[in-house]
Parts: structure tokens; sequence; C-alpha cells
């Protein structure tokens, strides 16, 4: 009979609890690639709350006492309208993402479920149009939407409208290419039955294959929002008044009418990459989830 002594001894020998040199290394190496990659947004979050004329001097120090300011977000709020800036933000990305949810799933069902011809041609093409970067195909979409008679206009719904229509297309492509592989793999038994009981194919789709398929598609709404929020190249060719002005748009005008203000430069890099981490804290476990499920069916 064994003791708990010898129990514990053969645990801590099993191959499986071993923490070899190899182990100790790799340890090290994430922990000073995450040091790396977290230290630079930490510094930016101290000197937001320092004092701007001590950034250049001691600006690796943490802030206390005669340092540390709340002006430089005071300054932030009252020069720049930053609350009309997120509103912005938010209306275009949820727009974007929804629009880019309902077009791709319903393309990548049809793609993946019904045989037609050229089907082949078609999803070669969809692959082939994430070669092309945005900067290669703004100046004809600018001419199309100048055209329209919706951008160099201080309407903000045709404003947002101009920005939401190019981005809605650039995403279009990664979002049928996930979705379409994800759904392949998907058993086609429940669609059989529920053809068979006289459901139509939107039914199907959104009854079967949109519950089935949640991991993957919150997987595409989170790179979809968050692409359109960060998205400041097409914003600076079609946002051009400031009550129009998204938060990656606004950051960029602060940066340029602030100088040497690097305290207000700061903050107001707080306050637009906040919000993102915060959706990546929220939201990484189905993040992490549509990744490997996508990636196992797929």
């Amino acid at each position: 009979m064994q003791t708990a002594d010898s129990v514990s001894l053969a645990k801590l020998k099993s191959p499986g609890r071993r923490f070899g040199p190899g182990k100790l290394f790799l340890y090290l190496l994430l922990s000073f690639w995450a040091l790396t990659t977290i230290y630079p947004f930490f510094w930016v979050i101290l000197n937001s709350f320092r004092l701007k004329g001590l950034i250049r001097s001691d600006s690796f120090s943490i802030p206390f006492g005669n340092s540390f300011t709340l002006d430089n977000y005071k300054t932030a709020f009252e020069r720049v309208d930053i609350l009309s800036a997120y509103k912005n933000s938010m209306v275009i990305s949820t727009a974007v993402t929804v629009a880019v949810l309902l077009l791709a799933g319903l393309a990548a069902y049809g793609m993946a479920r019904y045989q037609f011809k050229g089907r082949g041609i078609l999803y070669s093409l969809v692959i082939a149009s994430m070669m092309f970067p945005v900067f290669s195909t703004v100046i004809p979409v600018f001419r199309m939407m100048f055209s329209w008679h919706i951008v160099n206009t201080d309407h903000l719904f045709l404003s947002q409208l101009s920005v939401i229509l190019p981005q809605i297309a650039g995403n279009l492509s990664f979002a049928m290419i996930v979705l379409t592989g994800f759904i392949r793999s998907l058993p086609i038994d429940l669609e059989e039955a529920a053809y068979l009981e006289g459901c139509s194919t939107y039914q199907i789709f959104f009854k079967i294959i949109l519950p089935i398929a949640k991991p993957s598609f919150v997987t595409v709404a989170i790179f979809t929002f968050l692409w359109s929020y960060n998205d400041l190249f097409t914003q600076m060719f079609f946002l051009r008044y400031k009550d129009t002005f998204t938060i990656t748009r606004l950051l960029s005008e602060i940066t340029s009418i602030a100088g040497v203000n690097y305290g207000l430069m700061a903050a107001a890099v707080v306050l637009v990459v906040v919000p993102v981490l915060a959706v990546y804290v929220i939201l990484q476990k189905n993040i992490i989830r549509g990744l490997t499920v996508g990636a196992i069916k797929g």
C-alpha cells in the first residue's frame, strides 16, 4: 500500500510535471516578449498623468505628488469633442459589422452549400481580392463616392456612409473565407430535415446555420469591428469636417495641433486604445474559441 509521501513523490517525478531548462527558457522568452509588448502602453498611460513639462526630463518614473495631474485629460475633453468622436466611431463600426455579417454570412452559405457554374472561380476571386491593399483602390473609390455626392460634405449621415461602404467592401473577403470554411464543415442533416419540413433558405440560415456557427460569426464580428474602428486611412480620405470625425481621425488631428504637448498626445492615445483593449479583454474567450474551432473544423 502506497503512503501519501510516496504518491506525492511519484507525482513530482512524473514527466508531465517536470520543469526542465527548455521550459524555463521558453517561459523567460515569453515573459520578455510580453514585457516589451505591454510596457510601451504602460509608459503612455504613466505620461498621460504627468505634467507636460516633466515628460521630456522624467518620463520613466511613476507620477505622484506634484508631478501627477489630470490636466491632460481635461484639455483633451475641453479642446476637442471626444464624446461625439466616440459616437461616430461606434455608429460606423457597428454598421460595418452588421452589414458584413449579413452579407458575408449569406454569401458564405451560398458558396458552401450550393453548386453553380463558376463557383470555384468566384471563390478564387474572393481570395485574390485580399491581395490588393486599400491604398491601391482608394482613388477610384473616392471618385465614385464623389460622383454620388457623399464626400466633402458636412452632412453627418452622408459622411459616415462614405466611410461605411468602403469598409464593408474591404472586410467582406476575409469574412466570407472564414465563414465559408466553417459552414462547409457543418453536417447537412439538420438543413435537409428543415428543408423537408418546408423551411425556406433564409429560415434555414437564420434558425439553423447562424446558431450553430455562432463562434465563427462572433470572431468575424470582433475583427471587423476592430478593423473598422482603427481604419485611419479611409477616415482620413472621407472625413473632412470636425463634426464627422471618428476617434482615430480625431487623434490624428490632435497630434497635428498639439505640437510638443506630449501629455495631451498621451492622453489622446489612451482614450483611443482603452475601448479596443476593453473589447479584447471582455471577448477574448470568444476570439480564441472562434479561431480554434475554425482551425479544427475548417
